[in-house]
């Protein structure tokens, strides 16, 4: 298996990754939500259908994305958890902002971060500059805080 880091080095492919987050923002509560066909792939990159079928079977084979045969259709899928490997590595690099921070922002509904770095959004929309930066602060302290408790369960020898 290609190491995570020479496959998501690759411009277009993190390009086809983008589409799908983008997808899975938009329908995360339908069934197939988050799912993009070929066809669907390459009309939103404008590249040809055999270019962008050899990164997705680079994206596949890294375990980045996951495929669902439809006929003669195939349906492409974002599965966030090999970016686990980048997060840990690049969490020690994240800044923290105080805690103080947080109550300058006035929030008028539930905010969320996506993710490995993913849009902030609420209800469907993206944040406003203020709330987004206070999202992606708390995202880089929970990160920065999985990272430690992983390395501590590790060095325990529990998985």
């Amino acid at each position: 298996m290609a190491d995570i880091f020479d496959v998501v080095a690759d411009p277009t492919r993190r390009d086809l990754m983008r589409l799908l987050l983008e997808r899975r923002t938009i329908e995360a509560d339908e069934p197939n939500g988050g799912e993009l066909s070929v066809s669907q792939l390459v009309g939103g990159l404008a590249l040809s259908q055999p270019t962008v079928s050899k990164h997705l079977k680079v994206l596949r084979e890294a375990g980045l994305v996951s495929v669902r045969d439809q006929g003669q259709h195939r349906y492409y899928k974002l599965d966030f958890a090999p970016l686990v490997q980048i997060e840990d590595w690049l969490a020690p690099f994240l800044p923290a902002k105080p805690v103080a921070d947080i109550g300058a922002v006035v929030d008028d509904g539930p905010a969320a971060a996506l993710p490995s770095g993913g849009p902030a959004v609420r209800a469907g929309r993206p944040l406003p500059a203020g709330q987004k930066a206070v999202a992606q602060s708390i995202g880089g302290v929970v990160a920065s805080g999985l990272h430690g408790v992983r390395n501590v369960r590790k060095r325990l020898g529990r998985p």
